[in-house]
C-alpha cells in the first residue's frame, strides 16, 4: 500500500513508541546474551560464526550480504565486537514491528471511523496485533507427546520468528516494506507507473539483498510467476508496464549474482562439490520424515484462514502476494537442495519461513476486517481465533525458552 502520513491519535502514537521501546529493549537482552553467552548459558543461536566475520577470521562460512556486519562493526568502534553484533540485530530487527505497526494501521484503522468513540481502542489493539505475530511459532505438543515423523518441534516444522539466525530478523523490516509496496503496486502497475514508488520498492529491496537474500529469491520468483501470468492475460499489450516494473530489481537481480558467486564461486567455502541440486524433499529430510504433517503444524493459522475466505484472493492484494511469496518459498525448499558441504544446513528454508510470516500477517489482518465487519459467522471467527491463539502461546512458550538460555535445536 501506498506510504504516505498516517493519521492516528495521540493516544496511539504514545503507545507505539512505548511498544516497540520495550520490544527493542526485550530483544537487545536477548541478542546480548546471545552474542557474550551469558553466565555461561547455551543461548544457541547462528551469532558466532557472524562474530568470526566481524572479527575477519575465516568462519567457514560465506557472508557476501554486507548490512548487518558492517553495522556491527560500526557499533564496534564504540565498544567490542560482541556488543556491536547486539546492537546491529537490535537496531535492524526492531525496524520490523516499526514498520509492520505503520503498513497494518494503514491498512485497518479505517475500518473503524475517525469520528467513531472506539477508534482509539481499536488503533490500540491494532499494535498489539502487530507485535503478536513477533511471537507465534509453530504448533508442538507437550513435552513426552511425540508425533509421527516429527522429531524436533522447531527444525523440519520452523517458526516465523527464529530468533537465532541475526541476518534473517535484520533484513525482515526492509522486506515487510518491500512486500507491503509492492502488493500496492501490482494493483495499478498495468495503468501506470508511480516513479516514487518504484524507487522506494526497489531500494528497500536491494536493502534486503543486501542483509539476507531469503526474502528476495521467494519474492523475485512469486512476482515473476504473477507478473507473466497477467501479461499473457493481457496478450502482450501491457508489455511496457511489464518491464518498467521488472526495472526496478535490476539492481537486486545483478546483487543476486554476485553473492551466488560468493557463495558457489572457486574461492568460497562450498566444497569441491557446491551447487544447488534438484529432489523432492531431500534436504527437508534432515530434519523430518513427515513433510506434510511439518506444514500443517506450521502453517495452521494461515492455512484455516485461507480456506475459509478462497474468495478474497481476488480483491484482497496482501493476502493473494503473501500466498505467491509463500508458495515460492515452499517449492523451492522442497525441490531444492545445496549441494557439498551446506546440503545440512538447509538454507532454502529461510525463504520458506519468510512465506510463513508474510501469511500469518496477511491471515491476521484479514480475520481482523472479517471480525470488526462481521463478515463470517461468529463460530468460524472464534475458531480462528483460537487457532492464532494457539500458535501464539506455542510461540511465547518457544520463546522464552530461548530466552532463558536455550538452544533452538529443539
Amino acid at each position: 500500500m501506498k506510504i504516505e502520513k498516517l493519521r492516528i491519535g495521540k493516544y496511539t502514537r504514545v503507545a507505539y513508541w512505548m511498544l516497540l521501546a520495550s520490544y527493542t529493549f526485550l530483544m537487545f537482552v536477548l541478542f546480548r546474551n546471545q552474542a557474550f553467552h551469558t553466565e555461561y548459558l547455551v543461548y544457541g543461536s547462528d551469532v558466532d560464526a557472524y562474530l568470526l566475520e566481524m572479527r575477519g577470521i575465516d568462519s567457514g562460512f560465506d557472508f557476501p550480504y554486507p548490512v548487518y556486519f558492517l553495522l556491527g562493526r560500526f557499533f564496534a568502534l564504540f565498544s567490542n565486537v560482541n556488543m556491536g553484533a547486539a546492537l546491529s540485530a537490535t537496531l535492524l530487527n526492531s525496524l520490523s514491528p516499526a514498520f509492520l505497526s505503520y503498513f497494518m494501521l494503514k491498512a485497518l484503522a479505517g475500518i473503524v471511523p475517525e469520528k467513531n468513540k472506539n477508534r482509539r481502542a481499536f488503533e490500540g489493539f491494532i499494535l498489539i496485533a502487530v507485535y503478536s505475530v513477533f511471537f507465534v511459532s509453530m504448533l508442538y505438543p507437550p513435552e513426552g507427546v511425540y508425533l509421527p515423523g516429527i522429531y524436533l518441534k522447531n527444525l523440519g516444522v520452523f517458526s516465523p520468528n527464529p530468533y537465532y539466525n541475526q541476518t534473517y530478523l535484520a533484513a525482515r523490516g526492509f522486506a515487510i516494506v518491500s512486500f507491503f509496496l509492492f502488493a500496492h503496486i501490482l494493483s495499478y502497475y498495468e495503468d501506470h507507473a508511480d516513479k516514487n514508488e518504484y524507487i522506494v520498492f526497489s531500494v528497500f529491496l536491494l536493502l534486503a539483498t543486501l542483509t539476507n537474500p531469503s526474502f528476495t529469491r521467494v519474492l523475485i520468483s512469486a512476482a515473476g510467476v504473477h507478473m507473466v501470468v497477467r501479461l499473457i492475460i493481457s496478450k502482450g499489450k501491457k508489455w511496457k508496464e511489464f518491464l518498467m516494473l521488472f526495472a526496478t530489481a535490476v539492481p537486486t537481480f545483478i546483487t543476486l549474482l554476485i553473492q551466488f558467486g560468493g557463495v558457489f564461486g572457486a574461492s568460497s567455502h562450498a566444497g569441491e562439490n557446491a551447487g544447488i541440486g534438484f529432489e523432492i524433499g531431500k534436504s527437508w529430510g534432515v530434519y523430518t520424515d513427515n513433510i506434510i504433517l511439518a506444514i500443517m503444524l506450521a502453517n495452521a493459522f494461515p492455512g484455516v484462514v485461507m480456506l475459509l475466505n478462497l474468495k478474497r484472493f481476488k480483491d484482497h492484494h496482501v493476502f493473494l502476494l503473501s500466498w505467491e511469496v509463500m508458495m515460492a518459498g515452499f517449492l523451492e525448499f522442497l525441490i531444492l537442495y545445496e549441494k557439498g558441504d551446506r546440503f545440512v544446513h538447509c538454507n532454502f528454508a529461510w525463504g520458506y519461513m519468510y512465506g510463513i510470516f508474510f501469511v500469518f500477517i496477511s491471515g491476521l489482518m484479514l480475520l481482523i476486517e472479517n471480525t470488526v465487519k462481521k463478515k463470517q459467522n461468529i463460530f468460524l471467527l472464534v475458531f480462528e481465533w483460537a487457532v492464532y491463539v494457539w500458535h501464539l502461546v506455542c510461540g511465547i512458550m518457544f520463546f522464552v525458552m530461548l530466552y532463558s538460555g536455550g538452544y533452538f535445536y529443539v
